[in-house]
């Protein structure tokens, strides 16, 4: 079962994806887990990754789709892959299919998760994280005890700048720019299946595994 997750930022596709790992027996594959792991590990590949990154640079396509096809020749990707974090683009996802292509392989599924902006904007501009320790919370689905207090370790709650209403909203309007146009391409290649991510996670999960398991 090999599956592409989609969805915007703050949709909650990451949570998901580790859910679907879990729940068959597949790994959760992101670029960023692709890149440390090669870079740990010294590889031809990961030299090449550190390089770019070393220097501020993002890592050209081309690179972080050797990157991805290697890690789908591992072991653990034997019954398939969870892909979060990539295609983000028309060109990469040309590209993915064009290499899987050649190995006489496909995607089976390209997941949407779909959640409307405004609730994306409501959702992570509550989120609130602790200056000393880390510990994270929400001001609606999971508030501390006291207001604007680390129930952890008395520590001082603040809002990421990732968080904030406008940063939010500018991240959601480059997705809609760049990302979004995968869901058109995934539709056309007839493997999209759309979830609404309004729901509680629970219940999007169900709805994933209802056409998993169809």
């Amino acid at each position: 079962m090999k599956i592409v997750m989609l969805g915007a930022p703050g949709a909650g596709k990451g949570t998901q994806a580790k859910m679907i790992a879990a729940e068959y027996g597949i790994p959760h594959i992101s670029t960023g887990d692709i890149f440390r792991a090669n870079i740990k590990e010294g590889t031809e590949l990961g030299v090449k990754a550190k390089a770019y990154m070393d220097q501020g640079l993002l890592v050209p396509d081309s690179l972080t789709l050797e990157l991805i096809m290697d890690r789908f020749t591992k072991d653990d990707c034997a019954n398939g892959y969870v892909l979060d974090g990539f295609p983000r683009t028309i060109a990469q996802a040309e590209a993915l299919t064009a290499s899987l292509k050649e190995q006489g392989d496909a995607l089976d599924y390209a997941i949407d998760v779909d959640v409307p902006d405004e609730s994306i904007v409501n959702r992570m501009s509550g989120r609130r994280a602790c200056i000393a320790c880390g510990g994270t919370y929400h001001i609606v689905f999971n508030p501390p005890k006291k207001e604007g207090i680390c129930d952890l370790c008395g520590g001082e709650l603040t809002i990421r700048k990732d968080d904030v209403p406008e940063t939010v909203q500018k991240r959601l309007n480059v997705y809609h720019e760049q990302t979004q146009p995968l869901i058109d391409y995934y539709n056309g290649e007839g493997i999209l299946r759309t979830v609404d991510g309004t729901q509680e996670v629970a219940e999007v999960f169900e709805s994933i595994k209802a056409f998993l398991n169809a």
